[in-house]
């Protein structure tokens, strides 16, 4: 399986970049991961709505240029589905056997993502209603992610 991630914005700080390091070498175990960092815009503090509108929709185009049309689309939103660590295990599992063999996971930049990357995306995934720093949000993901393939192999995982 393949599994890419697709983020707005770079990691600054040195120890989320070695989380994301330490979860992508784990993760080469199970799938070939990828990681996509795509530019972020400059949003200033007092942007009114057309203007945040308008920078997720160039951050959206520039997201969308990376996934394939063939790819299952996984955007992380605040309304999206709340799921269990084994819910999204067996959900990465159903979509193997279903031939999804390319997983593309989106996280938007700090105003979220816009319209058009929404309507690519085919399963919405909320890890919680509160609100992260998207670059926290990307080690979140992926330790999900590889303690869903430990679920899928039957191998221990912290419960």
């Amino acid at each position: 399986m393949r599994i890419t991630l697709v983020t707005v914005g770079k990691i600054k700080e040195k120890y989320l970049r070695d989380a994301v390091a330490e979860y992508a070498k784990r993760l080469g175990k199970y799938c070939k991961l990828e990681i996509i960092e795509v530019a972020d815009e400059k949003t200033k503090e007092s942007a009114s709505e057309v203007e945040e509108a308008a920078i997720r929709s160039k951050e959206g185009e520039r997201i969308l240029r990376q996934v394939k049309d063939e790819a299952y689309v996984v955007t992380l939103e605040i309304q999206g589905k709340q799921i269990t660590s084994e819910e999204l295990a067996d959900k990465l599992e159903r979509l193997g056997v279903q031939g999804k063999s390319h997983i593309v996971f989106i996280i938007g930049g700090s105003i979220g993502l816009g319209k058009e990357v929404l309507e690519r995306s085919d399963y919405a995934l909320s890890f919680s209603r509160m609100t992260f720093p998207h670059q926290l949000m990307r080690v979140i993901l992926l330790e999900q992610i590889y303690r869903g393939f430990r679920i899928i192999n039957g191998e221990p995982y912290h419960k």
